[in-house]
């Protein structure tokens, strides 16, 4: 039987900090990181599902709607969520197809573009906590407010941005066709920027303007598909505790336990590891004889001997 992989990209294999994120920086970046999965998608005993973050291109996409407000129609957050899987996911799909062809490889790889099913009575509706979009003045942050009901707060001091909710995933509506395309053999690109929030009411779905953590969509992902190993890859070769500190202990190889012991002592930072850890502790929770692992893109080889990363078992 071959092992199922869901991989979940982090912000850094697409673009990086102090980046403009033109496509060349997003493709050179996205090319360096498929460099280092193509010995996986090329191993007969794997079955390979990948999956993304998008904040900085939703982001993007955000602020050139903002300035383009008198010529053209603005879109709602669910839509621009969408438009930066399909721009990942060609970004990705393009990467791998060459890296491959370069080996003489044919290989079916395909996006698809992912809706995933939130509960619009969840508790985060009522208290939207995550920052999106451009920066905005005060006065044409509450205009902004007045005239559309969006949320926004002070960020910093760096001025005022839109606040949006960031609900649990729940389901995913187009897991069944993920399943199809994954026994057909391809190699499939889902669920990017932990998915479209959608809710669903009377059995219609509907965009909403929410974000979905991506690490805890990628664990939801991985259930679904009943997959082996989770890799969550990000900045990092290895999860560490008193991150950035003298006293900083790197992690090799830990057990569902201490790593639930480690959050509850609050080791990991909000926004950061965090939501890795959470998502490493739900996929494994589920299922004993999964694996998670977390490193960085370069030490993935190693980390799935054994050798390297952060290891997380049962």
């Amino acid at each position: 039987m071959k092992k199922r992989i869901v991989i979940a990209l982090g912000g850094n294999a697409i673009q990086n900090k102090g980046e403009k994120g033109t496509f060349e920086e997003q493709l050179a970046n996205v090319t360096k990181t498929m460099i280092d999965l193509v010995p996986l998608i090329l191993n007969k005993n794997y079955q390979v599902i990948i999956t993304h973050g998008n904040g900085p291109q939703v982001g993007t996409i955000m602020n050139q709607m903002a300035k383009a407000v008198d010529i053209a129609p603005a879109m709602p957050m669910h839509m621009c969520g969408a438009m930066s899987q399909g721009q990942i996911g060609y970004l990705i799909q393009q990467s791998l197809l060459n890296l491959l062809e370069k080996k003489s490889v044919k290989k079916s790889i395909v996006t698809l573009v992912t809706q995933v099913v939130v509960d619009k009575k969840s508790p985060d509706f009522k208290n939207p906590t995550k920052p999106v979009g451009p920066y905005y003045i005060e006065s044409e942050a509450k205009r902004i407010m007045k005239e559309t009901g969006f949320t926004f707060k002070e960020d910093s001091g760096r001025g005022w941005r839109r606040v949006v909710p960031s609900p649990q995933p729940l389901k995913i509506v187009e897991i069944d066709a993920i399943e199809d395309l994954v026994q057909k053999g391809m190699v499939v690109i889902t669920s990017g920027g932990g998915g479209i929030p959608v809710i669903e009411k009377n059995q219609q779905m509907s965009g909403v303007d929410a974000v979905i953590d991506k690490d805890r969509a990628a664990a939801l992902l991985g259930d679904l598909l009943h997959a082996d190993i989770l890799i969550i890859l990000t900045a990092v070769k290895k999860v560490c505790l008193n991150y950035g500190r003298p006293d900083m202990v790197s992690l090799d190889k830990i057990n569902l336990k201490e790593a639930e012991k480690y959050l509850k002592e609050g080791h990991f930072a909000e926004g950061s590891m965090k939501p890795k850890i959470e998502a490493v502790i739900s996929f494994i929770r589920n299922n004993r004889k999964r694996t998670a692992i977390i490193t960085h893109a370069h030490t993935l080889k190693n980390a799935l001997a054994g050798k390297d990363g952060t290891i997380i078992n049962y």
